[in-house]
């Protein structure tokens, strides 16, 4: 390459390097010009802001204290609810258990008494209805033997004849 050639392209570099930075120059002066309009803006609220912030650390300190005071709260109700818990359920099984022996109480003394129930029952059978019937076989015996000695005279032949046909 020539001099020539190459002091043209230097000079094209220069002159672009030189917008580039006559160019930041400008959007850096719009910056300036923006941010003292927003400074002109944010001044006049800038004690209410750090009066904003001032509450809110407030605020967050109190909730602080709140926050741990609930958190120890809680873990003693917790810790309450699982003794009382515990307690329960020992109290459950201890019913639970009590109640299943007596149930097998209970069924022994039903057996016990079903069993009872069913010898009185086989003693009336034996010792009071035996001798009843028999009694009262006997009386039926003794009333048919009355009735058949007072008839007296041979039966007729339409009461032979009734009394065959209600045999048949």
């Amino acid at each position: 390459m020539d001099q020539n050639t190459l002091l043209i392209v230097l000079i094209i570099f220069v002159a672009t390097a030189a917008c580039a930075l006559l160019i930041q120059a400008v959007s850096l002066f719009g910056l300036l010009v923006v941010a003292r309009d927003f400074r002109k803006k944010l001044m006049p609220l800038l004690p209410q802001i750090e009066d904003i912030i001032g509450r809110v650390h407030q605020m967050t300190e109190r909730s602080e204290k709140h926050l741990d005071r609930i958190a120890s709260t809680s873990i003693e109700i917790l810790d309450i609810s699982k003794q009382q818990l515990v307690k329960v359920d020992e109290l459950l099984t201890d019913a639970s258990v009590r109640a299943k022996v007596q149930m097998e109480r209970a069924e022994m003394v039903i057996d016990d008494t079903m069993t009872r129930v069913q010898e009185t029952v086989g003693l009336m059978q034996r010792g009071v209805l035996r001798p009843i019937r028999e009694v009262h076989g006997l009386l039926a015996g003794v009333k048919t033997a009355l009735q058949y000695i007072g008839r007296g005279s041979r039966a007729t032949v339409d009461h032979a004849t009734a009394d065959e046909e209600m045999f048949i």
